[in-house]
């Protein structure tokens, strides 16, 4: 069964609220092999004019794919996640994430195209904090391998 491209749009209710925590960014940072000061200590982050830690830039990424199961879990999507793998990812930022935000991820389906025999869908991931600030907007593309409809194909 295919993706139902009528899902192209739809955007999913918000996730419940993530708390970035000071050593999840340390961690995170420690396990991507980033030594930026920034992201290991305050004093360095407040020297940047931040109030506490940043974190590097793809740990957006640690903050959204939990929520993007709301979206690719949907079984009138259509997704046989057996067949999926990631294609791509990437992020525009309005600012730094910072430790002590709390975010929350609205996910919405933007594209989902054929090349060749795969299906391509890709969500978009936008990070806001509680107060309704937009931090980051995440878009990530999911193929799922030979299972476009044959006339697609």
């Amino acid at each position: 069964m295919p993706i139902n491209k009528d899902f192209i749009g739809k955007s999913y209710p918000a996730s419940p609220p993530y708390l970035v925590g000071r050593e999840k960014i340390r961690e995170f940072a420690t396990a991507i092999g980033d030594n930026n000061p920034a992201f290991h200590s305050v004093e360095a982050a407040q020297a940047l004019g931040y109030s506490d830690v940043i974190a590097p830039p793809t740990f957006a990424f640690a903050v959204a794919f939990s929520t993007m199961a709301a979206a690719i879990g949907d079984p009138d999507l259509g997704i046989d996640y057996r067949f999926v793998v990631h294609g791509e990812e990437h992020f525009e930022y309005a600012r730094p994430i910072i430790a002590g935000d709390e975010l929350v991820v609205i996910n919405t389906i933007e594209e989902i195209n054929y090349v060749r025999s795969n299906e391509m869908m890709t969500v978009r991931q936008d990070l806001q904090t509680v107060d309704g600030e937009h931090v980051v907007t995440a878009r990530n593309t999911l193929v799922s391998r030979g299972t476009a409809p044959a006339e697609e194909a």
